[in-house]
């Protein structure tokens, strides 16, 4: 194998590795019970989320509170075009009529509700991406709060407080796996992108990136509409994954959730993302399962209500406290004979910065 070949297989050792574990995991609840493969299908809709967060958060190193607003907009988006007219004239009776009669297809309702979800974060993202640190991450937690009070008061077009229900129930195991390996796909393909290593460059010293001429405002507008974008699918999975809709459902328990999944994983790589949302998605099923209990004779035992979210807490305080750079520890799975680097790879060099013209 000559040396291009090698440099080749070791940049997309990642994204092979990643695909691959996940195609494996769908194969293997293939052959599971039912209830089994709806646990795992969920995990793989939360996958997608936490490699939506990662695309922008992972990438910039600011973290943003307001993905899970994306995942509402796009499940509604994607609800009142895929639902039957009968179904919006029962539940959204005064809906607008050019909504109340579409009947859109399910794949084509959740690129539109991602789409809808990327706009709205373009928009949102331009002026709120000139923030750094706290502020930035204060003012991402600000659209979750707008978008909840505002689909949640929009009675005649969400149902308000309501649930909508009846929506066309496509996601399978399947589903759920095909979108989680475009999501790792396009989450690496951007980390790989010039645009995404000038990023990254700006999470490690945002000074030198500036003063290298690094257009820092730009590159994280365009990395929080792609994440936007994915967050959006991930919630539009979720709605048709249940059936429902709920504004309720897309608010603070989903992204704390989200969070830990990265936090535990590793914010700072791909994989990071993947296993920590895998590994939280079985952690908590576990947790659950010992909430429920069971019984030995005429005797039931259980553990006490609430240990899997104080569990979930005390994995995270560990992990921030003995390894902040999560599971992953900051890097990317690679083939045994190579690991790569995030931050930076071995065999490539550096990009040039010497120049006075802006990097793009």
């Amino acid at each position: 194998m000559t040396r291009a070949m090698r440099e080749s297989a070791a940049r997309l050792a990642p994204l092979v590795l990643l695909v691959a574990l996940v195609i494996a995991v769908a194969c293997a609840a293939t052959f599971a019970p039912i209830i089994l493969q709806r646990r795992v299908t969920q995990a793989l809709i939360m996958l997608v989320s936490v490699v939506g967060l990662y695309v922008f958060a992972g990438n910039s190193g600011v973290f943003s509170f307001g993905n899970v607003g994306f995942m509402a907009i796009a499940a509604y988006v994607s609800a009142l075009l895929t639902m039957a007219p009968g179904q919006k004239s029962v539940f959204l009776p005064e809906l607008p009529k050019l909504l109340a009669e579409q009947h859109w297809p399910g794949p084509t309702g959740a690129l539109a509700g991602g789409a809808t979800a990327a706009v709205i974060g373009a928009l949102a993202g331009f002026p709120l991406m000139r923030l750094s640190g706290i502020s930035a991450s204060i003012a991402t937690f600000s659209i979750l709060v707008v978008v909840y009070v505002g689909l949640g008061n929009w009675t005649s077009v969400t149902g308000g407080q309501n649930s909508l229900m009846g929506l066309p129930n496509y996601v399978g195991l399947w589903t759920a796996a095909i979108w989680a390996v475009g999501a790792i796909a396009i989450a690496f393909a951007y980390q790989e992108s010039r645009g995404g290593l000038l990023l990254r460059a700006s999470r490690e010293d945002e000074v030198a990136a500036r003063a290298a001429g690094v257009d820092i405002v730009r590159h994280r507008w365009m990395a929080f509409t792609l994440s936007a974008f994915l967050s959006g699918v991930s919630g539009v999975l979720l709605a048709h994954f249940l059936g429902t809709v709920r504004v309720e459902t897309y608010y603070l328990d989903l992204t704390f959730l989200i969070i830990a999944m990265l936090v535990i994983g590793g914010a700072g790589s791909l994989t990071g993302a993947v296993v920590g949302a895998l590994t939280i998605s079985l952690l908590t099923e576990l947790l659950r399962e010992a909430e429920v209990g069971f019984s030995i004779g005429g005797t039931h035992f259980a553990a006490p209500a609430g240990l899997g979210d104080s569990a979930l807490a005390l994995l995270m305080l560990i992990i921030i406290l003995y390894r902040p750079k999560g599971i992953a520890g900051g890097r990317e799975i690679g083939f045994p004979s190579r690991t790569v680097s995030v931050a930076g790879r071995n065999d490539v060099p550096p990009p040039d910065i010497s120049s006075n013209h802006e990097l793009e």
